[in-house]
């Protein structure tokens, strides 16, 4: 879980960094810009971090069934031997999504106006000021979306069905009490997560909205790493307990 949960913090890191510091200077700066060059690495790499934790979350989810389902058996079900290509895995997902929207975006045309009217290089305000016909990436970034939160929710769903069957099974209410606990954080961070995509990524184009969508990214790239330190710090015992010994 450790491991996990380590990559999880990297990742937070990673794609907050992308973005927040050029967002900050552009909100100071008369003139706000950002080269082209820049624009692409900013998409590339956001949607890097951004795909890697979904497929991340689905991974922690498993681990948490085998933790409970199985405890006796979970330092041998997940030893690095598992655990390290689930993460390689991951990656490996984030990076390829991010090279066929990166590639599809900025092989269009973009001869009007070089405005982007939003916070950082994000597909859909790119394919909004674009010349070219975009409904190939539209149907990209609505299909490749769609599929990674359909494949990545549905191992989560499967993962905790799962682990409420064992919750039925247990006598103990503190047992009951130790796997809410355990689980509860990650199914917030899951859900805060997944629902910021669904809204941002996963619906028609007619109801883009601009000015909205700043306010949820700025949101899904600042409050989101921010929160997730506090959700899975909060309900776990060795992390309260070291904050008890630092005071």
């Amino acid at each position: 879980m450790y491991y996990f949960l380590s990559v999880l913090s990297f990742l937070d890191a990673c794609y907050s960094t992308v973005v927040t510091p050029n967002m900050l200077v552009n909100s100071l700066a008369k003139k706000k810009s950002i080269s082209l060059f820049g624009c692409e690495t900013q998409m590339f790499l956001f949607v890097t971090f951004g795909t890697t934790e979904c497929f991340l979350l689905a991974a922690m989810a498993y681990d948490r069934y085998v933790a409970i389902y199985n405890p006796l058996l979970y330092s041998v079900s997940m030893s690095p031997r598992v655990y390290v290509p689930l993460i390689i895995a991951s990656y490996v997902g984030g990076i390829s999504h991010a090279t066929i929207h990166t590639v599809a975006t900025f092989s269009l045309s973009f001869c009007g106006s070089n405005e982007i009217r939003h916070v950082f290089c994000d597909i859909p305000p790119l394919l909004a000021i674009s010349c070219s016909d975009t409904h190939t990436n539209q149907l990209l970034l609505f299909y490749f979306v769609g599929s990674i939160e359909i494949v990545t929710i549905l191992i989560v769903l499967v993962s905790y069905g799962f682990i409420l069957l064992a919750i039925l099974k247990m006598h103990s209410a503190e047992g009951r009490r130790k796997v809410f606990s355990t689980c509860g954080s990650h199914l917030t961070g899951v859900s805060i997560y997944h629902g910021t995509i669904l809204f941002m990524y996963v619906r028609p184009r007619s109801s883009y909205a601009l000015d909205h969508d700043m306010i949820v990214s700025t949101f899904y790239i600042i409050v989101i790493p921010m929160l997730n330190p506090i959700i899975y710090s909060l309900r776990n015992k060795d992390v309260k307990e070291a904050v008890k010994k630092i005071t």
